[in-house]
């Protein structure tokens, strides 16, 4: 059997071949970090809702002992919310130091991290 083909039609089947191969890497690259970014936000957002969830309970647990102390359950509350709201007010002032900055340098290490094998 004799290949009747020029080698620049070799060559430039070789070529498209290879583009292909590279894109489909990259894909299968992207979709790798994507999933490893979601399932680690996935999984830290179980983390936080739970211990959201915990301290939801202590505070309650906080203002009515507080509550009992002072006298009126309703004082316990009030001095919760004044607490969380002092709070609050600290981390919208520092949010971009506190919050923005090492969540989004956390997303950017995780998709920038090579496997470890």
């Amino acid at each position: 059997m004799i290949d009747n083909s020029t080698p620049l039609a070799t060559l430039i089947e070789r070529v498209e071949d290879y583009s292909k191969t590279t894109i489909e890497l990259f894909k299968l690259h992207a979709i790798d970090k994507s999933a490893d970014v979601v399932s680690s936000l996935v999984s830290r957002l179980a983390i936080i809702m739970s211990v959201s969830l915990s301290i939801l309970i202590i505070n309650i647990g906080i203002a009515l002992w507080l509550g009992t102390l002072l006298g009126n359950a309703y004082f316990g509350f009030f001095i919760m919310g004044g607490f969380y709201s002092l709070i609050s007010i600290i981390l919208h002032v520092f949010r971009y130091k506190l919050l923005k900055f090492p969540v989004s340098n956390s997303v950017i290490k995780q998709m920038l991290k090579e496997k470890r094998k």
